[in-house]
């Protein structure tokens, strides 16, 4: 049982302790990872019901559709470096009757993810609250690690936030100033490292598809989101990834790519329960996004196959 959950507390002193630093620095051919967002247990009922803060009692089809991601992930050859949750783990907020069973019970799909893929996770706004505070965030951290750090493979440099903190930091403004002095400190030291890509990844879209929409319940504040994209495209990142959408979209920012991937879970849009495949070579880093079935039946493309064994 130790091991399964060492599964989950991998993000340790704002590091990812399944990758050793000293031996990723460097970079050593393509490769791919997988995102998911949202699995969020509890929200399809809720949803389909109308009630979004009390209707969260059942969450079967989402533990299916989970195993189903699983199960793709686990036949996948060759392996993905890891598989990224991107936020919104479960529907219950903090201190609500179901939050610990749904957390419970993805905990016990996601233990069965092959042992050679590592589980990176990212906190959404369900997970840690709308307006967080040092509890929720503590409760997070606790059960899933740290909600945020950094941590390197095959010479790519991958940074995990914490964007609640950018949309209501009121109850704990310390830990939005620490966040923003580590992520200032984590990119000088990137800049030294000549880092072949630098991606990022969070569950609140930096923006849904142009960098001057309006503010909206799914992106990050005009006032906030303009700062962030200017220090990310300065400090030469690639992309960001997130979810929170339950849609796909996305973006560009001055070559900046925001990349906003669909639900595991409740799907809000017209696009499938799904996951992203991202592989990233030494010139770019290229995605696409798979329903669960078609991942799980067919597998990765030949073209995206054919750029991983370019060495």
């Amino acid at each position: 049982m130790a091991a399964a959950a060492d599964a989950f507390l991998r993000a340790r002193g704002r590091t990812l302790t399944a990758f050793r630093p000293d031996a990723e620095y460097q970079w050593k051919g393509p490769f791919y990872f997988i995102q998911g967002a949202d699995p969020q247990f509890g929200l399809m009922k809720s949803w389909a019901h109308g009630d979004t803060e009390n209707g969260d009692d059942e969450w079967g089809e989402e533990i299916k559709l989970t195993e189903q991601a699983v199960q793709a992930i686990n036949k996948l050859n060759p392996k993905p470096k890891f598989f990224v949750l991107c936020g919104d783990l479960v529907h219950g907020m903090p201190g609500t009757r179901w939050k610990k069973n749904q957390e419970q019970d993805l905990k016990d799909v996601l233990k069965n993810t092959d042992q050679d893929i590592p589980l990176v996770f990212v906190s959404g706004n369900h997970d840690i609250g709308n307006t967080p505070t040092k509890e929720t965030i503590d409760d997070y951290c606790n059960n899933w690690g740290d909600d945020y750090f950094s941590f390197w493979v095959g010479g790519v440099f991958f940074l995990v936030l914490n964007s609640q903190l950018y949309c209501d930091s009121s109850k704990c403004p310390e830990l939005r100033q620490a966040q923003d002095a580590w992520l200032d400190d984590q990119l000088a030291a990137a800049a030294n490292q000549k880092c072949k890509h630098i991606i990022v990844f969070q569950h609140i879209p930096l923006f849904l598809s142009k960098p001057d929409e309006d503010n909206d319940y799914f992106n990050l504040d005009k006032s906030v989101r303009q700062e962030i994209m200017e220090k990310f495209h300065k400090a030469g990142i690639t992309a960001v990834f997130s979810g929170h959408y339950h849609r796909n979209a996305g973006g560009s920012y001055k070559g900046l790519e925001m990349v906003v991937s669909s639900a595991i879970g409740c799907q809000l849009g017209q696009d499938p329960h799904g996951l992203r495949v991202v592989v990233v070579t030494e010139e770019k880093v290229v995605h696409r996004y798979y329903s669960l079935t078609e991942l799980g039946s067919r597998g990765i493309d030949k073209e995206l196959l054919d750029m991983l064994a370019k060495q």
